[in-house]
């Protein structure tokens, strides 16, 4: 089987370099472009199974598809608690030692929210239930998860069999870029991270009317989304 994990388009948090986790800002212009321009080269994969996070900024995203689509809170962003719509600088200042332990690579339960372990728990309990009713038909058949970037580290993560204090080396997707699981024998392998179409900064940045259309990979990441961790030389 294959697992295609697709982070939904940016929203207006994202490009205010906002922690979202449970709320639920939608699309901007921009993510709603990037939509546009990513959906018709998931849907030609003829994907057998499409489960979205029920939050609107993956159902909107997973709507572009054009095909049937469940929705599971399973697939939702990490639980960030008091952080949700704080700025790094605003969640340094108000939880300043868990700030500091988030950045030194723990995985702390941020503003009394989840941890990513149990993200991972939820995520990979999902998946596992899919597999067990059969799914994907084909070997080689394709499921696609719209999911967030929190989420999609610590599944990959967890079906990989990384260590969770390791998770954080696996940089995060951008807005409308995937990730793609292979099974093979032995388990799963990471086939594709952070891919997607070279041209979709472009295609969304001419639809908002940015004056400075930039690549998802090369624009400069939000602090909400970098997850800076200092670790000790």
């Amino acid at each position: 089987m294959r697992l295609l994990l697709w982070r939904h388009g940016r929203t207006t948090w994202n490009e205010a370099g906002r922690f979202q986790g449970h709320a639920d800002p939608p699309l901007d212009e921009t993510g709603r472009a990037q939509v546009t321009a990513v959906a018709p080269l998931i849907r030609a994969l003829n994907p057998e199974l499409v489960v979205s996070s029920d939050l609107q900024r993956c159902r909107d995203t997973a709507a572009g598809l054009e095909l049937p689509v469940r929705t599971d809170a399973r697939l939702r962003e990490i639980d960030l608690g008091g952080w949700s719509g704080l700025t790094g600088a605003e969640a340094a200042v108000r939880f300043p030692e868990e700030d500091r332990a988030w950045r030194s690579g723990q995985d702390v339960r941020r503003g009394g929210g989840e941890t990513y372990r149990e993200v991972a728990e939820r995520a990979g309990t999902l998946l596992d239930e899919i597999r067990a009713e059969g799914l994907p038909a084909q070997p080689d058949g394709l499921i696609v998860f719209v999911l967030h970037g929190g989420t999609a580290r610590s599944l990959i993560g967890h079906v990989l069999g990384v260590p969770p204090e390791l998770w954080w080396h696996f940089g995060p997707l951008a807005n409308c870029r995937w990730s793609l699981l292979r099974l093979a024998e032995g388990g799963f392998r990471l086939s594709e991270h952070n891919a997607g179409p070279l041209l979709v900064g472009k295609i969304a940045a001419a639809g908002s009317g940015l004056s400075e259309p930039l690549l998802p990979s090369q624009g400069p990441p939000t602090e909400s989304d970098t997850e800076p961790v200092h670790l000790p030389r």
